[in-house]
């Protein structure tokens, strides 16, 4: 993940925007994390919208798509490079406002930007 690259798919992914993602689970570098309820791209800040079910009190959480470090169209399975407790720890999800909201993407993506990096397993 870059910087610069926090809202776009890495160019290995080729075009995944194009599937439809949503139902795929979701996996953090220690456990599932959930399965996406939706994909989106708000003004050119691609994220999926996860359903964590009952790991965090049934919350939807944002997730920019510049973490993702693996996808398996054969498994519906999105790894993404990040802990659970991170994912539990960003910018808190509430309506579909939150996606339109710019100041509340910039806190979403700066966030993110401020993770350790790590290597794709």
């Amino acid at each position: 993940m870059t910087a610069d690259g926090i809202w776009s798919y890495a160019p290995e992914f080729g075009h995944p925007e194009v599937h439809e993602l949503a139902g795929y689970s979701v996996e953090a570098s220690d456990g599932t994390i959930g399965h996406v309820d939706r994909q989106a791209d708000d003004s050119g800040m691609r994220h999926l919208i996860v359903d964590t079910g009952i790991w965090v009190f049934g919350r939807s959480v944002l997730v920019p798509v510049g973490v993702v470090t693996g996808i398996d169209t054969e498994s519906q399975k999105i790894i993404v490079a990040c802990t659970r407790e991170e994912i539990k720890s960003a910018p808190v999800f509430k309506t579909d406002r939150e996606t339109l909201d710019p100041e509340y993407l910039s806190s979403v993506g700066r966030y993110y930007r401020g993770l350790p990096p790590r290597q794709p397993a």
